[in-house]
């Protein structure tokens, strides 16, 4: 990638208040010793702030986050299903199915790693007219304790297998869990990577009860909304189905009772 293409990385409020108690932290030691406890003091409660704000996958503290559409893509009753984790090939051709009977798009946060693991499938989530967006190449747990090479390898990787396989490079990213910290938004700049994550989330890796998941998407629906739901690491239902199966065609169903229609996030730019 040229530089002519990369994002400028324009520093938060915060990451700016950050560098200077780090800063001021260092000049107090320096200047009077004695005061060390107050300067370290300074520090930890610096980083607790910075590790709640990585903890906390809607947070727009530690840089740009689309936690909704643009207010164009709201003013015109647009919402963004989002499908995490796959593509998985038990889960995502029903999902394609489902979609395709009720006339949706879906935008697919794929792992890299399984879009080169499940090629086929991966084309045909776009040959469907659905997007394929960075999810990262691997889906570590320890993904936002990673350093700024291992970050900017993670997510290159999975920026390239994507646009070899799918014939698009992605123009998102959303971090595993949503869990990340002060060092990916550079990596995401300079890869001219958007983050996204979303209104509300259905928790369907972990709740059985498509009902309930069905509620935490629809309640207070509204334009401009990001939904969140996985089709891989899918939760089972009672009956042994992937929660997702049982939640889209009434989600989609409450979503038009709405007045409302499925975009892809990038058709929200």
């Amino acid at each position: 990638m040229t530089d002519s293409h990369r994002k400028r990385w324009l520093p938060t409020p915060l990451t700016r208040l950050s560098a200077a108690a780090h800063a001021g932290a260092l000049g107090l030691v320096l200047a009077r010793r004695e005061l060390w406890p107050f300067a370290a003091g300074t520090v930890v409660a610096n980083h607790v702030l910075l590790t709640a704000c990585g903890l906390w996958p809607r947070s727009t503290w530690l840089g740009p986050n689309w936690v909704r559409l643009p207010a164009g893509a709201a003013a015109r009753a647009a919402v963004a299903l989002t499908i995490d984790d796959g593509p998985d090939p038990e889960v995502t051709p029903a999902v394609l199915e489902l979609l395709s009977a009720h006339g949706a798009v879906a935008t697919f946060f794929c792992i890299g790693e399984r879009v080169q693991r499940h090629a086929a499938l991966a084309r045909e989530i776009v040959r469907r007219g659905h997007a394929i967006e960075n999810h990262s190449q691997r889906h570590l747990r320890r993904f936002s304790l990673l350093g700024p090479r291992a970050l900017r390898a993670e997510i290159a990787r999975a920026q390239a297998v994507i646009g070899e396989i799918c014939g698009r490079a992605p123009a998102f990213f959303r971090a595993p869990a949503g869990l990340r910290s002060p060092l990916l938004e550079p990596v995401l700049a300079d890869l001219s990577l958007q983050l996204a994550s979303w209104t509300r989330r259905g928790f369907d890796t972990l709740e059985g009860d498509p009902e309930r998941v069905r509620v935490r998407l629809t309640t207070h629906l509204a334009a401009g909304d990001i939904l969140l739901l996985h089709d891989g690491h899918a939760a089972r239902t009672a009956r042994g189905q992937p929660v997702i199966l049982e939640v889209l065609p009434a989600l989609i169903a409450a979503i038009r009772s709405a007045g409302l229609h499925p975009v892809r996030l990038d058709a929200a730019r």
